[in-house]
């Protein structure tokens, strides 16, 4: 028993030392941003939801109508003693395509774009290091909007999880929507 109390409060003392933070990103449908965060080591959560509008309470029916001003975004609270925002970032930039500037992949719309959000965990200066690097890698302009983070609603329950809780649905829907492939042709690296 008093090394199960130890044990308690060792792991209690551990996690109150961790600050969680939170960063805001967008890249086209928060399904497939989320998937791609949720197993990550120091992530604790990826909440789909909606962010960078001009109306309270938006919902994806509202959102979809392109004039809330939201866009699909992800809220990802990580834990910055085992992951950094840099490294966030880096996943983010291998997920989305930065040079569409009218949404991603088969998604079309404002509500689709790819976005980073600032706030005190991201900065410009981090996000123009990437921008910088891709531009130069590619010979392209990066189109990904870089906005000041307000508020972040989350989604309904439904959008919560759906790559797994709709495996197929979800798998039809990432390749169809040509995400696989233009991920590949892309093939974003930094030199890590």
């Amino acid at each position: 028993m008093r090394l199960f109390l130890l044990l308690i409060i060792f792991l209690y003392a551990f996690n109150a030392n961790a600050e969680e933070k939170k960063i805001y990103l967008a890249g086209g449908c928060f399904w497939c941003l989320e998937e791609a965060y949720q197993d990550v080591d120091g992530v604790i959560s990826a909440i789909s939801g909606y962010s960078g509008g001009h109306t309270t309470d938006p919902t994806y029916e509202k959102i979809s109508t392109g004039k809330t001003g939201h866009i699909e975004a992800l809220e990802i609270i990580y834990d910055d003693e085992i992951i950094n925002s840099d490294s966030i970032l880096n996943i983010f930039f291998k997920n989305i395509d930065p040079f569409d500037g009218n949404g991603q992949f088969c998604d079309k719309g404002y509500q689709y774009q790819s976005a980073i959000f600032l706030n005190r965990n991201i900065n410009q200066t981090l996000v123009n290091k990437y921008i910088s690097i891709i531009e130069s890698n590619y010979e392209k302009k990066v189109k990904t909007l870089v906005l000041e983070f307000d508020k972040f609603y989350e989604a309904e329950d439904y959008h919560q999880d759906f790559y797994i809780k709709n495996p197929i649905r979800y798998n039809y829907y990432k390749k169809g929507c040509g995400r696989v492939k233009r991920l590949k042709q892309l093939s974003i690296v930094f030199n890590e």
